[in-house]
């Protein structure tokens, strides 16, 4: 069976779409003359509109026209706003390796940075919670952009609003403790913002705690008011004159449209009525709100309140799209091996190859952008091989000439399910799979007959395989009480026989060569694991190798042995009188599949069943060839897996060291490995495998489409929710229609990361939590980190230097948790100031920050006083962090708990559980048993 890299279980309810779902479509050409589409965070000043098109900044004349470039960056441009005098623009980008806030002229220019934050572990615009240091807007004067950064917070779902000088310098917070999309009212004395930030998460027509309002904040009396207080989703507000606009759902459509909230009156009401897409990011100018919707921009004049399409064209040379040579060998998915073992079968971003042991060309079998094929598996007699693909709208399965000659064929068709893994009957005469509906199928090639092996009673079938005479199939089910259960199906009556029962997890059937034995693993050994926190216990490791007898009449491998002494024959007569038998020919081994015939007695098979003396520990890719059983083992103390045979006749195990994955030539002359990312094709190994002659995969590259394979990615999306989605009904929607709905924004689309928002967008009109959306094959923008202290600083205004306002507490013994000024030896405390950083003053430079761009894990020198002045100073080497939040969050954690300790005289002990992960569950325990 071919080594596949996937998971066994696709959680149905928890669908996360990643980087590789490779639906046929020729490619998009976007011509001057067309208008463009998927054109995203806009904003306007009087006649003039700025938005991200294809990760970069264009603009054009409100009234629509060609656009012009204003950015070129490997990047995403994005969240563009204009000065309140409409001079400059303000945006979020990746210049310098990391997200920031930037500024440049509005006609365009050189992009000057004004924030240096830490990079973060999330940092996506295709992330549900969104990119870091987002610009929302401008102060009323236009001194100060204010943005909303993650970098003082432990939670991703949470971020605070600071400002920065349109000249660059230190932000400062605004008072707020967590902050959203905002506002400012006209004299500055107010803020209408939102609290919570869901803006990029994939779930329309979303009601609960999460669902944001609308709030204002008084700056002077620093009270906050609801004006919105709706169950709906309340979002980006937007402030003029007496009037602030945001977006809800609140309406009968439940799409996003514009809402006006007068300040005076209290009153609200409804702006827009768009019943197809919602609106999206709008941003507000001098008399006009401009947006998005559809894919297309908008533009609403709030005196008479009329919405107009802007058209707008691009001509460029969509550089981001254009086909591309590129090298795939780090992007495979699955292998195989030819039955002599002269060429390996790969399957990479969704193209079918074959590569020589040694001598000759890589061959690309496919070579369709457009087509995702996969599960690709060679035929025992070198012939065909085998693959899934979806050229026709859903996957089928094809067969093509293993030197790629001639054209595919199509063995099924009106595919009504997600297939998984082929299996090449050893005859090479059918092929064998499962799908999403449970079932377990085989086709006869020449036939094209389909016939139903089994139905799984609660899940998937996953395991599964040929006899060696390619009359039976065994495999494992889950059983109602979710034990798995193995049984053999026989082609010649349709008879189903149980090999184990349900009191013991069974699964990974493997035949022997010879076809009298059946191997498993299952889980019958309990060795309870007790915690060291309470008495409780646990069952790791439960599994070993299992072999039963198919016929009553088979030997066990383990019977006794006993050495007896060979008595030699005399002349024609044995001692015991008995003929000698004639000298004969060694018999010639049973090779060929045809010359095994397997024999299953049904009475008594599962008292049959006999363990090999191996330990317990978690096995799989078992292998028969011979007397010979290969298989992984991975041990349940140090989690390593190790690559192991059991020989049944010397009856011993023996180690082959660390490998991945495996695969075993038809002829069993062979292995193709894997061992830390390099392929080897090698003889049948008895020793541990050392690689010496790696497999060249250099020619693995591909003439990538992108628009084609995008146009894949998006269709195999959509059939992806239709096959897992938990609910058949698809929450009522009308799934096909939902598709035509957005297939032409995905036609539209040239950047990775539009494909992920349109997809998004696709999948949130399920209404319907936790289905993400991520990954994808981005531009590479490479991250240059900002080392960061430990602490939080105030510049002192009179001389320019920093004071330690306050020193983040941590455990320096968990490297998570190191806190950089907190270790043995370092002479800082709160209220020293920082004078200079590396022998730079700090007053030289408008940020601090600045002189810690790429320290993060590197010595640095600081020179500190207890006065902001140099006289006196003195030094200290400390080595940065790359990030604080978790500093954050045990500082958190850690003053809730003495806040609850003080107030109830150490009775009631404080608990935080941050997730429902690992994570969380080590939060409890650290801090449940202690106290």
């Amino acid at each position: 069976m071919p080594a596949i890299f996937t998971r066994k279980h696709p959680v149905i309810y928890f669908l996360i779409l990643a980087a590789f779902l490779f639906l046929a479509a020729g490619t998009s050409v976007l011509l001057a003359s067309e208008e463009a589409r998927v054109l995203r965070f806009p904003a306007i000043y009087n006649d003039l509109v700025v938005f991200s098109y294809a990760g970069d900044l264009y603009s054009v004349p409100a009234s629509g026209g060609t656009a012009r470039r204003l950015t070129s960056h490997p990047g995403y441009e994005a969240f563009a706003r204009f000065s309140p005098d409409g001079k400059y623009i303000a945006f979020t980008a990746e210049y310098d390796g990391n997200r920031e806030v930037y500024l440049m002229p509005a006609e365009g220019g050189n992009p000057v940075r004004l924030t240096y934050t830490p990079v973060l572990a999330r940092d996506d615009l295709s992330d549900r919670m969104g990119p870091n240091n987002l610009v929302m807007g401008w102060t009323p004067d236009g001194q100060k952009i204010v943005y909303r950064s993650r970098q003082a917070e432990w939670n991703d779902f949470n971020g605070q609003l600071y400002l920065v000088s349109k000249d660059g310098g230190v932000p400062e917070e605004l008072p707020l403790p967590r902050g959203g999309f905002c506002s400012y009212s006209p004299d500055g004395s107010k803020l209408a913002f939102n609290r919570i930030f869901r803006e990029f998460r994939t779930w329309k027509r979303y009601r609960g705690g999460m669902a944001d309002d609308v709030w204002i904040y008084d700056f002077k009396s620093k009270k906050t008011e609801n004006i919105t207080n709706n169950p709906a989703l309340d979002i980006i507000p937007m402030w003029s004159g007496q009037k602030i606009y945001f977006l809800s759902d609140r309406g009968e459509e439940k799409r996003l449209n514009i809402y006006a909230y007068d300040v005076g009156t209290k009153d609200t009401r409804k702006i827009t009525d768009f019943k197809d897409y919602d609106v999206k990011f709008p941003s507000i100018g001098p008399g006009a709100i401009v947006f998005e919707n559809g894919g297309y921009l908008y533009r609403l004049e709030l005196a008479s309140e009329k919405v107009s399409r802007i058209p707008v064209y691009i001509a460029d040379d969509q550089s981001r799209s254009r086909p591309e040579l590129i090298k795939v060998a780090d992007k495979i998915t699955g292998f195989d091996l030819a039955p002599d073992g002269a060429r390996a079968l790969f399957g990479a971003r969704g193209e079918v190859f074959t590569v020589p042991a040694k001598n000759g060309n890589t061959r690309n079998l496919t070579n369709t952008s457009s087509v995702h094929e996969r599960e690709a598996t060679w035929s025992p007699d070198g012939r065909w091989i085998a693959y899934i693909a979806d050229p026709t709208g859903g996957d089928e399965i094809y067969i093509r000439l293993q030197d790629g000659s001639g054209q595919p064929v199509q063995l099924t068709s009106n595919s009504d399910s997600y297939k998984y893994a082929l299996l090449w009957s050893p005859d090479s005469k059918k092929i064998l799979w499962s799908d999403r509906l449970f079932r377990l199928r085989y086709i006869d090639i020449d036939k094209k007959q389909i016939v139903e092996v089994a139905k799984g009673k609660t899940w998937e079938i996953h395991d599964y395989t040929w006899s060696p005479d390619s009359n039976w199939v065994a495999y494992s089910q889950q059983e109602p009480n979710s034990v798995e259960k193995i049984y053999l199906y026989n082609l010649t009556d349709g008879k189903t026989i149980e090999v184990t029962d349900s009191w013991y997890s069974s699964y990974s059937p493997c035949f022997s060569t010879n076809g009298k034995y059946l191997f498993f693993v299952s889980d019958r050994d309990f060795n309870p694991v007790y915690s060291r926190t309470e008495f409780n216990h646990a069952y790791l490791a439960m599994s070993r190798i299992y072999l039963v007898t198919l016929t009553a009449e088979t030997r066990s491998p383990f019977e006794p042995k006993s050495d007896e002494v060979k008595i030699t024959a005399q002349g024609s007569e044995t001692a015991k009188g008995e003929k000698a038998d004639k000298e004969k020919s060694p018999t010639p081994a049973k090779t060929a599949a045809e010359k095994v015939v397997v024999k299953v007695d049904e009475a008594g098979l599962k008292d049959r069943i006999v363990d090999l003396p191996i330990e317990v520990a978690s096995y799989s890719s078992l292998t028969s060839v011979g007397d010979r059983l290969y298989y992984l083992k991975r041990s349940s103390i140090d989690r390593q897996t190790s690559f192991k045979y059991y020989d049944l006749e010397k009856r011993e195990e023996k180690d082959l060291g660390q490998v991945s994955a495996y695969v075993i030539s038809a002829d069993q002359k062979k292995m193709l490995v894997a061992q830390r990312r390099e392929y080897a094709i090698i003889d049948l190994p008895s020793a541990p495998i050392k690689i010496e002659e790696k497999l060249d995969l250099s020619g693995l590259e591909i003439w990538l489409d992108r628009q084609a394979e995008w146009a894949q990615i998006f269709n195999e999306s959509w059939r992806q929710m239709r096959d897992f989605f938990y609910a058949p009904n698809m929450h009522g929607v009308d799934w096909e229609k939902v598709r035509a709905q957005y297939e032409p924004l995905a036609r539209a689309v040239n950047h990775r990361a539009d494909l992920t928002y349109v997809i998004g967008e696709m999948i949130g009109e399920l209404n319907c939590g936790h289905t993400y959306v991520g990954g994808g094959d981005l531009p590479v923008v490479q991250r240059v980190n900002v080392g960061q202290l430990g602490a939080k600083l105030e510049k002192d205004k009179a001389t320019g230097y920093y004071r330690i306002k306050k020193i983040l507490a941590g455990q320096n013994w968990d490297k998570d948790l190191r806190s950089p000024l907190t270790e043995v030896g370092v002479k800082v405390k709160e209220g020293n100031y920082i004078i200079a950083i590396n022998g730079q003053p700090v007053n030289q430079v408008k940020n601090i920050y600045e002189l810690l761009v790429n320290t993060a894990g590197r010595q640095v020198t600081l020179k500190v006083n207890s006065q902001p002045a140099e006289k006196g100073a003195w030094e200290v080497v400390i080595v940065p962090v790359e990030r604080e939040n978790s500093l954050y969050y045990y500082n958190w954690v850690k003053r809730n708990a003495e806040i609850v300790a003080k107030a109830t005289n150490d009775r009631v002990a404080y608990i935080h559980v941050p997730d429902m992960g690992v994570p969380g569950l080590n939060e409890f325990v650290k801090h449940f048993y202690p106290q």
